[in-house]
């Protein structure tokens, strides 16, 4: 497999393993504005090797990594919002209607006609969501339609993200671009700190290790994934790999949630198999798009 997909597939990974363990760090009180903050700053700080590989900075383009760094932040926080107030294993599948957002919004700059391929696929997503939203229905507290409206923001957000870091960062080189617009992005974050519920020093000690951790798995995917689209653009392929991160974390939460103290295995067979079902028809509409 070639670097420019293994890559992808790795960030998909990391990300299910890092969304469950957050889960874990809200549940024991972290709270979403802290793990935002947290998590973006351990994100600045993974991006910034990447110096070695060298590169231009352009100071007269310097609102084109502010504008992806708005970008990042918006969709992390969204995520957050997301993962907080609802179910991973409905959250992470519905995510995956970026691809489908990627596809339109490089189809709108570049003029291109949408094959039917899209088409189908989008039906086939909205099915999925459907089928995702149906099977959360029996836990109504887990706001199931809100995480839905949440985690499709997210994708949109996400997809603008990958589209503009596809186009731009050519000019500058990979040890350059990334690195300054996540400096952006760890200067954004402090917005987030007149919004915690208490300062980090109040932060239980036991939520702590959950949300290094689960922040770390975060700030990898971000630095594999972000890498890749980068230097290699193909940003649709790239995300149809990514996209089985919707798989990755349903199975997680299935076979080690409880290492996490996850409710969401409580919820029986049926609901996390309806769940799988959704994510496998993700996956579905979302390879179909690169069909042809």
């Amino acid at each position: 497999m070639p670097l420019s997909d293994l890559l992808p597939l790795l960030a998909a990974v990391s990300y299910a393993g890092g969304v469950v363990v957050i889960k874990r760090a809200s549940d024991l009180g972290a709270g979403v504005w802290r793990t935002a903050f947290v998590s973006n700053l351990l994100a600045v700080a993974a991006f910034q090797p990447l110096l070695l590989l060298g590169g231009q900075v352009h100071w007269a383009l310097w609102w084109q990594p502010a504008i992806v760094a708005v970008c990042f932040v918006l969709g992390q926080w969204l995520t957050f919002i997301a993962l907080d107030r609802g179910d991973v294993s409905v959250a992470t599948p519905v995510m995956g209607l970026k691809i489908l957002f990627v596809a339109l919004l490089s189809a709108a700059i570049s003029g291109a006609t949408l094959r039917w391929q899209l088409w189908t696929a989008a039906v086939l997503a909205t099915a999925a969501v459907a089928l995702l939203n149906s099977g959360g229905r029996q836990v109504a507290h887990r706001n199931v339609g809100w995480t839905v409206i949440a985690a499709g923001s997210v994708a949109v957000v996400f997809a603008l993200f990958d589209v503009l870091v596809q186009m731009w960062s050519p000019v500058w080189g990979l040890g350059r671009f990334l690195p300054v617009m996540m400096i952006f992005s760890g200067v954004l974050s402090f917005g987030y700190a007149p919004m915690f519920r208490a300062p980090l020093s109040a932060l239980p000690p036991g939520a702590w290790p959950w949300l290094l951790g689960g922040g770390g798995l975060l700030a990898l995917q971000s630095i594999l994934f972000v890498s890749a689209i980068a230097h290699w653009g193909h940003a649709a392929t790239a995300n149809v790999l990514y996209s089985s991160r919707g798989l990755w974390t349903v199975v997680m939460i299935w076979s080690v949630g409880h290492w996490v103290h996850s409710r969401e295995q409580q919820l029986g067979g049926r609901i996390l198999g309806g769940r799988l079902a959704g994510a496998l028809l993700m996956m579905a509409a979302i390879a179909l798009v690169l069909v042809g």
